[in-house]
């Protein structure tokens, strides 16, 4: 329509001009081209322009779609396919896809920031920094939702480890207080964030940092165990000396404390300080200062039951164990080898067996010291009958006299004493099946070899008075072949050889061999012949009083030769 009015208008002006026809046709045709080409550039540019638009539109749903499944959300769809035209589509669809970048953006700054807060705890749990990247391809609030879990975890987790370190830390210092211990050394070793006041630098929460810690709580308590020990043994041994030393009052109080405590269980030793080294230290030189003074002490108190222990032996005439003897024991608790208190028992039970054996010897010890005594008044007589003057009318003549009788009565029952005696010890010794011993000596090998010398003696003495008898019978012929009368002496070489046995013990001139016993009733040990001087009770003192001596056949053959050469025409004075 627009054309045919063109036309026409053109028509009438070419009319005007003077054109023919055939150029108004000409003109009309190139006219029709250039409207054509014209009309075909503007569909051409709107077909162009409905081909952007939707694909615009098509990339913006898709990326709504896209934004849509990245966050989570769905029910913005059904505003999209309410719009008819391209324009209207994309106008509905813009809105949504702004706020859904909006909301993208929003979701990833919240990702992002818990992931720093996870980051961060992470580092400070493990000591370690992660690498760490957001996963874009999904923020939806299922997700978002995940991570805030995990930072929560974390956060709680955190918390756990605060308040373990501070647990940690605060055992610690209780423990260095407890042991005398520098706190702040300890824990710095572990981390020194645990003892910085500075509240820039968060304290340290990792791992290694709790292992730290742990490892210095166990290394604390093994020292404290052992500190205890120590405590308590050297407390226990405070009282113990305490109450055997008798110390006083004053002694005691600076140590109170310390005593006080070590009866109580390990973990409740807790005052500051009662566990350092110094009082540790304190204490136990404390404690070693009343050992030596009880080592001072327990030996003068060993000294004196090995004395009291000597003396029942002496009375019993035991031997006393070689094993306590003063310089062994003086030498023992010197080195500190043996326990004083054990030492002391040790003599304490010796003193009560010896005691034990007193009692059960005193029977035969008693009549032992009758039969010594029934021998010294032997000795006595011999004596006194040697002594020429012994009927002169001195001073105290009588009361010898008396005596005399009382050890001629006493002397005539030894036979009887010493079988009696030999009699016990034999029923003794069948008790008990060990040998009765004297000073170490089997008492009955001395009382045998006694009876065979008191036989020995006696038959000398039978030979004396028979050689007496035959000299005075030759005195007494010589006086009636000469007819003189004269009082002799005995000769000098009779009485020199007659003082000689009988001063010599009893009469005794040599000692024949005699088996000893040993106290274990090991195998008897041949005792080597000797001379002893003095009296019985003289020699089991001195010499285990060994003695009945015999005299010698030669002695006796060189007597009775000397009366033989006694004859008449011997010289006498």
């Amino acid at each position: 329509m627009i054309l045919c009015t063109v036309d026409l208008r053109e028509q009438q002006i070419w009319t005007e001009i003077g054109e023919s026809e055939k150029e108004k046709d000409h003109m009309l045709v190139e006219l029709e081209k250039e409207c054509m080409q014209v009309y075909r550039r503007k569909v051409d540019e709107a077909r162009s322009a409905r081909a952007r638009l939707h694909q615009s539109l098509v990339s913006k749903e898709a990326e709504v779609a896209s934004l849509m499944a990245l966050l989570g959300e769905q029910h913005l769809q059904l505003e999209v396919e309410k719009a008819t035209s391209l324009k209207g589509k994309l106008a509905s669809v813009n809105p949504i896809l702004e706020n859904l970048q909006k909301k993208k953006e929003d979701r990833v700054k919240q990702f992002s920031d818990i992931w720093s807060q996870i980051e961060k705890l992470n580092v400070e749990i493990t000591g370690f920094r992660d690498a760490v990247t957001i996963e874009e391809h999904d923020l939806s609030i299922r997700k978002l939702t995940e991570y805030q879990t995990k930072l929560r975890s974390l956060q709680k987790e955190k918390s756990d480890r605060l308040h373990n370190i501070l647990e940690h830390v605060n055992e610690v210092h209780s423990l260095c207080g407890t042991l005398g211990v520098d706190f702040r050394k300890i824990v710095g070793e572990v981390h020194p964030s645990l003892h910085e006041t500075c509240g820039e630098k968060s304290t340290n929460i990792s791992d290694t940092t709790l292992e730290g810690l742990s490892q210095a709580i166990l290394k604390l308590r093994t020292e404290k165990k052992i500190r205890v020990q120590r405590l308590q043994d050297a407390s226990a041994s405070l009282l113990e000396l305490w109450n055997l030393m008798d110390s006083s009052e004053e002694e005691r109080r600076p140590f109170e404390k310390v005593t006080i405590k070590f009866r109580s269980p390990e973990n409740d030793v807790m005052c500051p300080g009662v566990l350092s080294l110094e009082i540790i230290k304190q204490t136990e030189a404390e404690v070693k200062r009343l050992k030596q003074l009880k080592v001072s002490r327990m030996k003068e108190l060993v000294l004196r039951k090995r004395l009291e222990l000597e003396e029942i032996c002496r009375y019993a005439h035991i031997e006393p164990d070689s094993s306590t003897a003063p310089e062994k024991t003086c030498a023992l608790l010197d080195s500190c080898l043996v326990d004083p208190s054990e030492l002391l028992t040790n003599i304490e039970t010796q003193i009560e067996e010896a005691k034990k054996q007193s009692m059960t010897r005193k029977e035969i010890i008693d009549r032992v010291n009758k039969w010594l005594f029934a021998c010294e008044e032997e000795n006595w007589l011999e004596d006194y009958n040697k002594d020429w003057n012994r009927y002169s009318a001195g001073r105290g003549g009588h009361l010898n006299l008396k005596r005399a009788e009382k050890a001629r009565v006493i002397v005539s029952k030894i036979p009887a004493i010493v079988d009696n005696l030999m009699s016990k010890i034999f029923i003794w010794e069948d008790e008990r099946n060990v040998p009765f011993l004297y000073d170490g000596v089997h008492l009955v090998s001395i009382l045998e070899e006694y009876k065979i010398n008191r036989q020995q003696k006696e038959e000398e003495k039978r030979r004396y008075r028979e050689h007496k008898k035959l000299r005075n019978l030759l005195l007494t012929e010589k006086e009636a072949a000469y007819g003189s009368k004269s009082t002799l002496k005995p000769s000098n070489s009779f009485d020199r050889k007659t003082n000689m046995y009988l001063t010599n013990g009893y009469g005794n001139g040599f000692m024949t061999p005699i088996r000893r016993i040993s106290a274990g009733g090991a195998t008897p040990e041949l005792l080597t012949p000797r001379s002893h001087s003095g009296r019985y009770n003289s020699y089991f003192k001195e010499a285990r009083r060994l003695s009945a001596v015999a005299v010698s056949k030669e002695d006796a053959v060189s007597l009775f030769a000397s009366v033989a050469g006694s004859g008449p025409g011997s010289p006498h004075t």
